[in-house]
């Protein structure tokens, strides 16, 4: 594992800066077999299962402020439970998901993915998040999942004093195992912009769970929580408490679709693993009118939607598909690598004669799809347009939606994680049938089965089941197995007599997210890069140990841990453009929390010219974003060997983070603070 004087040598230009490595002409990326359980993904059956579409969340009520405007108000919990993921007759599997504590009546559902938070634009939501992994005595529920104890994580043993803390490795006299003790969970809605810092769900602000047996002189918050937490008190009058948090949604962006999901440091991987996610939908206002351009009249999208208090049965025609990949044991339960091995083949020695992490895989693939829940489902469909809010929840894998399996589909993206985009794209014209689909990105997508014929059709993926560093599946890489991985979930189309009287998407005027300003106050040149085992006794060549953030001073590459100080510090109502130069071999799916942004463009590094801890030289010319990165986004992809810019407006003052998504990355150093504004008075050190 790296130290502080490893940081410093990085810095300086040291041998473990990990550029782009060329053989033979091509780009060497960092790969791993699909690891997985005991079930064979080709011995499962598949389209057996139908697709659970996920109803809205019960409100536990609404809170009347002065001069009579309303808060949704909700309390939701985490729990462990039982869900039916593999198709019968294999066992249920153990999962963790968010519910509804209370629901005025209606019936407690847990599930993984959790039900969708509907939420009206400028309408504040303020949420209770409840930490209620606990047994049915009271007693902590231990992790399901292996946590690697020797990363930078949330480290509830190490007491206050060693909290949010990496254990000092030199001092450890074996290899630590998984932790056992109670799981820490922090909530952060994915998209949500204005929101406060105390709110955002800032990955040192975790809490356990109110249990009756905590270990003596364990950490029961985060660094951040108090802080916080006073902040809650005054900005809202909210009291937090043992075991739960409550937080406030301003829901001041344009209506687009988010998703919530933990974010507790170092543990994000393997708790959004177990189940806690799902989505967090926004609608209304100026950035919710589409046009019908015949008539200039208000267009009509497919639904309707899931909604609060619906009767049973209803056809839905707008549904949020999150799509995931997981891998199981025979008994059912969760298989995630538990060793190194699965990575690379190391199986030691660690600590303290290396310092590769013992259990923390650079990437995780599983091997098979799992769909709102279930693996490989079907939707039966009518011959009419749909509305589908696709999410790529997976771990690590980026995907490519290949809808050639579908004879006479029409497919047309309308919207992405800021919203609607300038205007819809015919992906059926344009882009051959297919859409690329980084972790946590979002696509609001328009499928027209009008003219498919009667029959089961497959939704089919051709992203690679390893790394993903850009390029044309069979061309630059090998796409999903077939089989397995390549397929996504069935459609079953009926035949449907009559007229579908949504909105051709052709004829759809949306409306443009308002362009930010163009004159920028600074310009951020970043970087993205790994760590390599070097310096110890016994020494892993080219075993990455981490995967880092940093920036270029005068040319040079500076590479910082989470520790470091906020060195991106924009001021309130600043727009910046941030360069992300990724001299890594994989693409990475970057997010900033607290604000959207605008993608700019991309441009290619030399990166055979620069000298060691030198940022490469531009070459070529830019080229602009996208047809579907249009309007606002949230996450960008940042490809191999380029620069990718961005333009984001800042507005809310606090401290806040950016990181990678892929989640394996974002728990080993691949996430930095920032903050806007000031010092806050009082905040933690």
């Amino acid at each position: 594992m790296f130290t502080r004087r490893q940081f410093f040598k990085i810095g300086a230009g040291g041998t473990t800066l990990l550029l782009l490595d060329r053989v033979g002409g091509s780009v060497r990326t960092a790969c791993a077999a699909i690891p997985g359980g005991t079930p064979d993904p080709l011995r499962v059956d598949k389209y057996v299962t139908p697709l659970l579409v996920p109803p809205a969340m019960p409100r536990a009520g609404k809170i009347t402020l002065h001069g009579g405007r309303f808060i949704d108000y909700y309390e939701i919990a985490v729990r462990q439970f039982e869900q039916q993921i593999l198709p019968p007759p294999y066992p249920a599997t153990t999962v963790w998901g968010y519910g509804p504590k209370v629901a005025q009546g209606e019936p407690r559902i847990f599930h993984a993915p959790s039900l969708t938070i509907e939420a009206d634009h400028e309408r504040p939501v303020r949420i209770k998040w409840i930490n209620e992994l606990v047994d049915a005595g009271g007693n902590y529920l231990p992790h399901l999942l292996p946590v690697d104890q020797t990363l930078h994580w949330a480290n509830p043993p190490g007491g206050m004093a060693g909290r949010d803390m990496r254990p000092e490795l030199d001092e450890m006299q074996e290899t630590p195992g998984r932790y056992t003790g109670p799981v820490p969970i922090v909530t952060h809605v994915h998209g949500a912009v204005s929101v406060g810092d105390e709110s955002d769900g800032y990955a040192e602000a975790w809490y356990l769970p109110d249990a009756a047996n905590l270990p003596e002189g364990y950490a029961t918050e985060g660094t951040w929580y108090d802080f916080f937490a006073a902040k809650a008190l005054a900005k809202f009058g909210v009291t937090w408490g043992p075991g739960f948090a409550i937080a406030q949604y301003p829901n001041a962006g344009r209506a687009s679709t988010q998703w919530y999901h933990d974010h507790t440091l170092g543990m994000t991987r393997v708790n959004v693993y177990a189940g806690p996610a799902g989505f967090y939908l926004v609608r209304g206002g100026q950035g919710d009118v589409v046009l019908d351009a015949r008539t200039h009249r208000p267009a009509v999208l497919p639904g309707p939607a899931p909604s609060r208090g619906d009767a049973p049965n209803i056809h839905y025609r707008e549904i949020p598909i999150a799509i995931q990949d997981r891998s199981f044991n025979s008994d059912g339960s969760l298989f995630y690598p538990d060793t190194r091995a699965f990575f690379g083949d190391i199986t030691g020695p660690f600590i303290p004669q290396s310092d590769v992490p013992p259990i923390w895989n650079p990437e995780f693939f599983g091997n098979m799809i799992m769909v709102n829940g279930n693996t490989w489902p079907f939707l039966a469909v009518k011959q009419r347009r749909y509305r589908f809010r696709f999410l790529n929840g997976c771990q690590s894998r980026f995907l490519i939606l290949d809808f050639n399996r579908i004879r006479g589909v029409e497919v047309w993206m309308i919207g992405n994680e800021g919203g609607f985009l300038d205007s819809p794209v015919n992906l059926t014209a344009t882009n051959g049938n297919r859409l690329l689909m980084a972790p946590a990105e979002r696509a609001d997508l328009i499928v027209d089965f009008g003219r498919v014929p009667k029959g089961r059709h497959i939704l089919a993926n051709v992203g690679p089941d390893e790394p993903f560093g850009g390029g044309a599946p069979v061309v630059d890489f090998a796409p999903a197995d077939r089989a397995s991985t390549g397929q996504i979930m069935a459609f079953d189309v009926m035949h449907t007599p009559g007229c579908d009287h949504s909105t051709p998407p052709r004829f759809l005027l949306l409306p443009p997210a308002p362009p930010l300003p163009r004159e920028t106050t600074r310009t951020r040149p970043l970087v993205l890069s790994e760590v390599t085992s070097v310096d110890f006794p016994v020494e892993f060549p080219d075993a990455p140990v981490a995967a880092l953030l940093g920036r270029s001073e005068d040319g040079k590459v500076k590479l910082l841990a989470w520790e470091d100080d906020v060195t991106e510090n924009p001021q309130v109502e600043d727009t910046e453009v941030w360069e992300l130069h990724n001299l890594t071999g994989d693409a990475h799916p970057i997010h900033i929390h607290e604000t959207v942004f605008e993608v700019v463009n991309r441009q290619a590094l030399d990166i055979e010219a620069p000298p060691e801890g030198q940022l490469p030289p531009l070459v070529g010319a830019a080229r602009p974003p996208e047809p579907w990165e249009t309007g606002y986004k949230d996450t960008v992809i940042a490809y191999p060997g380029e620069v990718t810019r961005i333009r984001a407006r800042f507005l809310t003052a606090g401290q806040y983070v950016w990181h990678c998504h892929i989640l394996e990355h974002e728990d080993n150093e691949m996430m930095r603070p920032y903050r806007i504004g000031p010092v806050q008075r009082g905040q933690p050190t």
